[in-house]
């Protein structure tokens, strides 16, 4: 007897357990039992004609990205930046670079090729100004003003084999090396490592 109470016992504390499972699984889904009733299965679904909501389009279906059609002038930009196509521009002048000019009967200086007639010499002894002392300088950088002085100026360049200097730039010496000098902004549109030795 006391085996048969424990058993109707012990199946009443199951069956509540169980029932209130199903019912927060059914709660999971968004599902009552009895919606879960009157719910067609999934081939009544798909045999059945689609049902469209107030959108227009059928409810089964996901909604497809139409692509945008360029220039449309009835969109509105709502205040988003639009990319316009660059048209072509005119090349950039040469910054340091000389801008020569072709004279008749005179060859035409061109930076970093040198003649076939271009040798080293040995120049006279160079002396820095004071607080200057050897910089490998590059093509694009400033020379300080204190080199733009007749003092630095090289132009025996026919000894070195050298083209003359464009109109507006300078021959300057620095230690070993020449530099071709704008001698008005002080940018150096060349340079000959170890002309003099």
């Amino acid at each position: 007897m006391k085996r048969l109470l424990c058993a109707v016992a012990a199946i009443a504390l199951l069956v509540p357990a169980g029932a209130s499972a199903q019912q927060q699984n059914d709660r999971h889904h968004g599902t009552r039992p009895e919606q879960q009733q009157n719910r067609p299965n999934r081939q009544q679904r798909q045999n059945r004609p689609s049902e469209t909501r107030n959108t227009g389009r059928p409810s089964h279906e996901r909604p497809t990205i139409q692509p945008v059609q360029p220039n449309r002038p009835s969109r509105p930009n709502h205040g988003r930046p639009t990319i316009q196509p660059v048209p072509n521009r005119p090349s950039r002048p040469n910054r340091g670079q000389p801008t020569i000019q072709p004279v008749p009967n005179r060859p035409v200086y061109q930076p970093g090729r040198r003649p076939p007639t271009y040798h080293r010499i040995r120049g006279p002894v160079f002396h820095y100004p004071r607080g200057y002392s050897y910089r490998r300088w590059v093509i694009g950088a400033l020379i300080p003003h204190i080199f733009l002085s007749n003092y630095y100026y090289w132009t025996d360049w026919r000894a070195l084999g050298l083209l003359p200097p464009p109109p507006g730039y300078v021959w300057v010496r620095y230690g070993p090396d020449l530099l071709l000098v704008n001698r008005y902004t002080g940018r150096i549109a060349d340079v000959i490592y170890g002309a003099f030795y």
